[in-house]
């Protein structure tokens, strides 16, 4: 099986994708169809050896649709499609996307090189970038010639809707004037001669997509507008040309006018969904200079094949990922990271495509190009996570299309119950008929969680966290219990000397540190490393070391300065008859509370003894205590002792703790969670925590870095900072509510919106709604949905301020007064 992600343009409403996903779905060489109009892409799951991308590609076409092929970052990403055929959209044949070539631009970009970044985006971006011919809009149109296009269409509308409601019979009765006519023509043939231009011009974009929604077997916004028009517009027709009755061309030109304004409204506010992805999109330079055959070459960064030397200046963009092979520099890799800290690299550092170097310069070998990037498979498994759906989602979608169905049930019995029975005249039953046509919604409630989805899955993009699907985003907001794995995620996995202690009237810190890192020098050993490690940073200068020995076992004898150095354990001290101090019962207090202890003897004399242990993340109790105050019970799990585990949660503040478990038990402790009804999300650094991560309702693999696709994790983290888990926590609780109000407020703007529309208020208190107010109310539904997904963007997810009401409600947050003890578990 082959996942691609592909462009598609021409979808305009929800509705769309699910005909999309409808038709591809019966094709039995594909396993999965997820189509994401807000995004204009589509993440195919199909056999490779049934068939191919051109064979997907023609697939899309007989939908009405065109693919462009896959939805890949265009600077980093030779495109390598295949030749597809177009006959089934309408005989149209869109030219094929063409990479643009940029000129070459000084490190800091300028507005002419802005400019072609965003070529080179819209190249890329599918039902962002264009809408198909098919649909009226010019064939290949970016994102904001489409705006405009939708534009001229609704300036046309509204220039011709203005006189047809001067001339209505509603405007002489409300303002009590009659314009005069021209050349003596009726008023309903100029009422028709001004219409036209503005229902057949300013329409066609509705009535090519409900052409090919009912193509494609479903039922969507498109369709309504279209009947509810179309309507209004062919009966006013008949009404001029072969029957008596009253015209309202007025109705139908408003309408279309509010429908138009509406939808653009709602192009520019969806933009605003994709623009995390945008951003993503266009993050790699389009150039980079090669050096081949001993010469400088400049080429397209598509173009960089593995193994390349590629030579990096000052303010240069990194085109691809690889390793320094010669000089060294401070990178910042927050674009892909979220790690605000410029990082230092030099000889056989890796680095990343796309990120920026800061000051020195540098030659490094290509070993990931093209898709195989960091930046390329983060693209991808984000838009995967954009496409796929979440339950909720997929329960609105099913909702939409009844609704669909519904609102023309309604509008057919409207008209059934004025005109039959309630012996109204034929165009009050008429224009209820269409208000209720108009005024459903379905676009609202198809548009409640994707644009939620959207926003919330790119914001986490820009912050170092990858959902891998809609589901990770909402099961993580219900999460009631963080297992945090301590090796790893919570420590640095790397040992640390964490205290010092020193004999009386001895040496002092700094020369014992001295005398010890003189003789740990040459050693590789993590220990020798931490203890050095320290003398770096206290800037300890060291001697030259003579008389080397190793003593297996036990430790190692040398002279520094003069003096005789033994370094190890107790028992060494003891066998060369040190002379033992007050640091002998220091070092047991040490020992007793789990840390490793170094004994160092100088001249015979037991002077120091050095504490290593794992050290804790600087941000580790942070995020406990961030965690504790969502509501959630913070567990910690580790293979150490129990004297260890404990020592570790007290300095965190964690309450329950596993100990002594054993790489295969660890999904048993995340099950023992989930017995006591709990939601539990496991994190984990993804090296032995594959069976944990699987088991728990959310895996959360933790430094990542640039191996995003970690198979058994639902969210990525792509740093090793635990504070991060609790941003994942802040950020899927505020999209979730954002579903729920979203949900919320189509299903209620439906329900309320079909009684009044139907008239339901006339008898009591002569209420209507003409068309015209309909298609503000839709328009305005839609837009609502979309700003408040947006408003998403508040979240403040980078420094994450104190939880807020919105995301975390009153009922989660623990009682101030509650102090649970904790429960240490030892594992078998």
């Amino acid at each position: 099986m082959k996942t691609v992600v592909v462009s598609i343009e021409g979808m305009m409403s929800v509705c769309d994708g699910l005909g999309v996903e409808k038709r591809l779905s019966t094709h039995p060489g594909i396993r999965c169809v997820e189509a994401n109009f807000l995004s204009g892409t589509a993440t195919v799951e199909y056999d490779k050896t049934k068939m191919s991308l051109a064979d997907v590609k023609k697939l899309v076409a007989e939908c009405g649709y065109h693919c462009a092929g896959e939805h890949v970052p265009e600077h980093i990403v030779k495109p390598s499609d295949p030749p597809h055929d177009h006959s089934g959209a309408h005989d149209v044949k869109p030219k094929a996307v063409q990479p643009q070539l940029v000129k070459e631009a000084p490190p800091a970009p300028g507005p002419s090189e802005a400019r072609e970044h965003v070529r080179h985006e819209m190249a890329g971006m599918g039902g962002q970038a264009a809408m198909a011919h098919e649909m009226g809009h010019g064939e290949g149109m970016s994102m904001e010639a489409m705006v405009k296009d939708m534009q001229r269409r609704f300036i046309v509308a509204l220039v011709f809707a203005i006189p047809v409601f001067i001339y209505s019979p509603l405007f002489t009765q409300v303002f009590q004037i009659q314009a005069p006519l021209p050349f003596g023509v009726s008023n309903e043939l100029l009422s028709f001669f001004l219409a036209s231009p503005a229902v057949l011009y300013g329409g066609w974009v509705f009535y090519v997509g409900a052409w090919r929604a009912l193509k494609n077997r479903v039922l969507n916004m498109a369709v309504l507008v279209s009947l509810s028009v179309l309507g209004g517009y062919l009966f006013s027709v008949g009404a001029t040309f072969f029957f008596e009755s009253e015209v309202f061309y007025e109705a139908a030109s408003l309408l279309l006018v509010f429908v138009l304004f509406g939808h653009l409204m709602e192009m520019r506010a969806r933009a605003g969904t994709s623009q995390a992805i945008r951003t993503l999109m266009n993050l790699a330079p389009p150039k980079a200079t090669v050096i081949r055959d001993g010469q400088q070459i400049e080429l397209p960064t598509s173009e960089v094949l593995v193994g390349d030397i590629v030579l990096i200046r000052p303010g240069d963009k990194i085109p691809v990922d690889g390793v320094v092979i010669e000089g060294s520099s401070d990178v910042d890799e927050s674009m892909i990271t979220g790690e605000s800290v410029p990082v230092k690299k030099s000889v056989e550092d890796e680095v990343i495509g796309a990120t920026i170097n800061k000051t020195g310069s540098f030659k490094f070998r290509a070993t990931k190009v093209g898709r195989d990037t960091a930046l390329a498979q983060i693209v991808k498994l984000v838009q995967e996570a954009q496409n796929s759906k979440a339950p909720s989602q997929r329960l609105a979608d099913r909702a939409s299309q009844w609704l669909v169905i519904a609102a023309i049930v309604a509008s057919l019995a409207t008209f059934f119950v004025w005109y039959g029975i309630a012996l109204e005249p034929l165009v009050f039953a008429t224009t209820l008929a269409i208000t209720v046509i108009v005024i459903a919604c379905p676009d609202a409630l198809g548009l409640a969680t994707p644009t939620a989805v959207m926003v919330g899955t790119g914001l986490g993009a820009l912050n170092g966290i990858l959902y891998k699907n809609a589901v990770a985003l909402e099961e993580a907001g219900k999460i009631n219990a963080v297992i945090l794995d301590k090796t790893g995620t919570l420590t640095l996995g790397q040992p640390k000397v964490v205290e010092i202690v020193t004999a009386k009237d001895g040496l002092s810190e700094s020369e014992i540190l001295r005398f010890v890192a003189s003789v740990e020098q040459g050693s590789e050993h993590p220990l020798a490393q931490a203890i050095l490690e320290k003398a770096r940073e206290k800037g300890a200068s060291l001697s030259k070391v003579t008389n080397f020995d190793a003593i297996p076992g036990h430790g190692i004898s040398a002279v520094v300065d003069g003096r005789r150095i033994l370094i190890g354990n107790r028992k060494l001290m003891r066998d060369r008859q040190i002379a033992i101090t007050e640091v002998d019962s220091q070092a047991a207090v040490l020992q007793g509370a789990g840390r490793t202890v170094i004994m160092a003897g100088i001249d015979g004399r037991l002077e120091g003894a050095f504490a290593v242990a794992d050290a804790v993340r600087p941000t580790s109790r942070e995020a406990v205590k961030r965690l504790t105050s969502m509501g959630i019970q913070v567990a910690m799990l580790t293979g150490d002792n129990r004297a260890t585990a404990e020592r570790i949660a007290t300095e965190l503040g964690i309450k329950t703790v596993f100990a002594d478990v054993l790489p295969g038990d660890k999904a048993a402790k995340v099950q023992e969670l989930q017995t006591q009804g709990k939601k539990v999300a496991m994190v984990g650094d993804g090296i032995n925590d594959g069976p944990a991560l699987a088991q728990a309702d959310v895996g959360i693999a933790i430094g990542a870095g640039t191996d995003v696709a970690m198979e058994t994790a639902d969210v990525v983290l792509t740093r090793s900072d635990p504070l991060d888990v609790a941003k994942v926590v802040l950020l899927s609780r505020a999209t979730r509510r954002k579903m729920q109000q979203n949900l919320w407020w189509a299903a209620g703007y439906n329900m309320i919106a079909f009684p009044i529309a139907a008239g339901i208020l006339y008898p009591a208190i002569g209420l209507i709604l003409r068309p015209e107010i309909a298609a503000i109310a839709m328009s305005g539904s839609s837009l609502v949905v979309a700003l408040n997904a947006l408003s998403l963007k508040r979240v403040k997810v980078k420094e994450l301020v104190p939880m807020s009401a919105e995301v975390l409600p009153e009922e989660t947050a623990p009682p101030q007064d509650s102090k649970p003890g904790r429960h240490v578990h030892v594992g078998a």
